[in-house]
This record gives C-alpha cells, structure tokens and sequence, in this order.
C-alpha cells in the first residue's frame, strides 16, 4: 500500500471491531501472499511480527511506542520499525495522527488505527454495511467459514519470542551434596548451606584439553616477509632496511620456496660494493637468481659449495692468528696495562727495524694504551677500521680487549667486524 493511503481518511479497509478479529487478519496477510515487502533489505514478515502485532492489539489506545515495544519484546528499535512499516504497507495499520519529533518540545507517539483490508473481507465472503472504515460486518458466506474457524485459532495462541540458550555453569551443582531425600534439617533450627558451599572439587578439569586445530600455514604474503625478516638478521650491510620492501625484492625467491641459506649462497658468488641503498643493490644481486637456479638440487649444491667456502676462510682465518702468534715469539700477553704497554713498544721497535711496519696491517702501534693516543691517531685508526673490517678482527687476536676495541674504533665499527667475521662478506 503506498504512503497516501496508509491514512485513516484515505485507506479502503475498515477499523476492527476487537483486537481478537484485527488478529485473525493479521495471520491471514501473512498467509495470503497480500504482503509484498517495498525493500529489499531488512527483516521480512514472519513471527516477530505477529508477536510485535500481538503486543499492539493489546494497548487499549493504539499508540505503540517504538521503545516501549523494542523493551517489552527485547529488540532493537530499528527492527521495530521495520516491522510496523511492514503493518502498515499491508493495510493491517492507519494512521490517525503521525508523531511529532520537534526540537525543544516532547515527542508525541504516533496514534494508529487497527485497519482490516477489504481484501479479507472479499478474500472470506464478509457482509459489510456502512461506509468508509466505520462501515461493520453483518455476515459471512458458508465457503468461508471454515478458513476463519482456522483463523480463529491461531488468532487465540499466543505467540512467544524464542529463549536463547544460555552456558551452564559447570562449576555449580544442580543439588546439594547431602544425604537424605531431603534438604531440611530434623532439629528445625540451622539452615542448609549454599549448593556453591556444599560443591566440591575444581570448577575446572585439572587436564586441558588438547587443542585438534592445526597451526596456520603462512600465505603467499606471509612467506615473502618471513624470508625478509630472516635476510635482514642474517645479512649485515641489510640491517637497517625495510621489511616490506625487502619482501617486495625477494616475492619471486620466496614464491620459488627458497630459503635464507640459499639466498645467502647465492649473494656470496660474488663481493657486494659499498652500496648508499641496501634494498637496491640486494634487487640488483637477485635479479634472475629464481631462474639460474630453477630447481632445488641446483640451490642445495650451491648451499653445499657455499658452506665449503665459509670453512675454507675460518680455517686460513684461524691459520693466519696462529702464524702472527709464532712470528710474534708465543708472547703470552699479561693482563697489566704496563707489561702490555711496554710488550707493544717492544715489537714495534723489532718490526720498525724489520722494515715490516705498514699502514694497511695491524701492528703493536695500535694497542698502545689509549689514553696514549692522540685525536689525529684515534681517528687514522678508525679510518683503517672504515676500509677493512679486517683491521678490528687483528686488533682482538692480538690481545686487545673487547671493551678497548669499542672505546677505540666504536661500537659500530666492532659489530661490523664481528658480523663479517662470523657471516659471508657478500
């Protein structure tokens, strides 16, 4: 029914005589197909609007409330006033006068008029008299009889909105823990316990159970940035790169389901140079690698013969320190400042003599006492370390502490020395 005749003084029905008959059509527009909703969206006609219709035909004054319905029914108003939409494009409600909803001033509910439509009258054979909505009934016809003994049935049952169901306390007992059939004392005098004071035992079982779900498997998306968080922890020179942009270099290899150790073994082919961009170079140095080494036995051989080569350096790493030390005389260093300062002097002077002495390598100069040292020779000494990481790694094998070598070349210096020495120089 549009909106012009969903007033009293404009609609075809007539007012119902009781809410008992105004029932009986409700159920028969539900039934009928008369109804056909004007949206597309929202809830549709079914038992919360015959219970929301049960409700207004028990006000004595049909002016229905939307909150008071959406608190006596526990819904929500929205969906009240959806389905007194619903009323009212069926033909079942009229307005007599619409609410107001000014600004400053009371709102008024809505006074409606409960309507049957003339389609039930002429659908069941009723005789009317009168005109317009005052007009009553007089008679049925005996084809239609049957149909509104039905109605009248289900206009009498009262409809009910479901219960949820609500969780059981497993930590309460249904009754007490006690003897006898039952709970009254014989003295007459004490009273029973709490049934939460009589349960015994933990509200919870001592044995969890073990959770059946399978761990989550990472996505196409989620393994390109587990590779690029690997890469950064492993690889030096990217330890201050992005992680989505890392993931964004590595899709392919990630794709291809390589792993760290055999991006790694690939970047050691060859040295990377002193890049200003990490992400950049590392784009450059993996451009192709998924399609040089396509298959999983041509990445595990470069795994294996990356590995040999990383034994084959610590191996002349370690072969070099025991060289120095048997060239230097098996010096055991001690750990007094002075026995070291004037060891230092000493082989300084041996390898001045020796024409040995050269910038490039590491020598007794270095482990000088270092507040010996000049601002100009503090800062030739960090310009070595800068070119070659090598120079750090020297210093420590031969005998200079940790903590000095930090003061000295600073902490950055030192964890790139450490770093290179454990990891590929790739």
């Amino acid at each position: 029914m549009i909106a012009a005749n969903q007033w009293l003084d404009s609609t075809t029905g007539r007012i119902a005589t009781c809410p008992y008959s105004w029932m009986q059509a409700v159920h028969w527009v539900g039934g009928s197909g008369l109804y056909t909703p004007s949206r597309n969206h929202g809830p549709k006609w079914g038992p919360t609007t015959v219970l929301i219709a049960q409700e207004i035909s028990a006000l004595a004054e049909c002016r229905p409330s939307v909150a008071y319905l959406a608190r006596k029914l526990t819904l929500s108003e929205r969906t009240v006033q959806y389905h007194l939409d619903m009323l009212r494009e069926a033909g079942l409600l009229a307005y007599r006068s619409k609410g107001t909803r000014l600004t400053g001033r009371i709102n008024q509910a809505s006074v409606f008029e409960r309507v049957i439509p003339a389609e039930f009258d002429e659908a069941l054979g009723i005789r009317t008299v009168g005109e317009g909505p005052g007009r009553r009934p007089v008679g049925i016809a005996e084809e239609g009889r049957k149909l509104i003994g039905k109605l009248a049935k289900r206009a009498a049952r009262k409809v009910r909105k479901k219960r949820t169901k609500k969780a059981v306390d497993k930590g309460r007992r249904c009754t007490p823990m006690q003897g006898g059939t039952s709970a009254s004392s014989p003295a007459g005098t004490s009273t029973s316990p709490s049934e939460t004071e009589l349960a015994s035992g933990p509200s919870q079982s001592p044995t969890q159970k073990k959770s059946s779900r399978s761990p989550k498997k990472l996505n196409k998306i989620g393994r390109r940035y587990q590779l690029a968080r690997e890469l950064i922890s492993v690889v030096p020179w990217l330890r201050q790169a992005s992680v989505p942009r890392i993931a964004w270099i590595v899709r392919h290899l990630a794709d291809a389901g390589w792993t760290v150790a055999e991006v790694c073994a690939f970047l050691s082919l060859a040295e990377v140079p002193a890049a200003r961009r990490p992400s950049g170079m590392l784009a450059y140095r993996l451009k192709g690698a998924h399609q040089l080494w396509a298959t999983a036995s041509q990445r595990a051989a470069g795994v294996e013969a990356w590995h040999r080569a990383e034994e084959q350096r610590r191996r002349h790493r370690i072969d070099a320190v025991r060289t120095e030390r048997e060239t230097a005389g098996e010096v055991t260093h001690a750990k007094s400042a002075r026995v070291t300062q004037e060891w230092n002097t000493a082989v300084l002077k041996t390898q001045e003599a020796a024409g040995t002495h050269d910038a490039t390598c590491h020598s007794a100069e270095d482990l000088r006492a270092l507040e010996d040292l000049s601002r100009d020779e503090v800062k030739q000494h960090r310009a070595w370390a800068e070119q070659d990481p090598g120079f750090i790694l020297a210093a420590l094998d031969a005998g200079m502490t940790e903590h000095d070598a930090r003061r000295l070349y600073t902490n950055r210096l030192v964890n790139r020395a450490l770093c290179t020495g454990l990891t590929p120089a790739f």
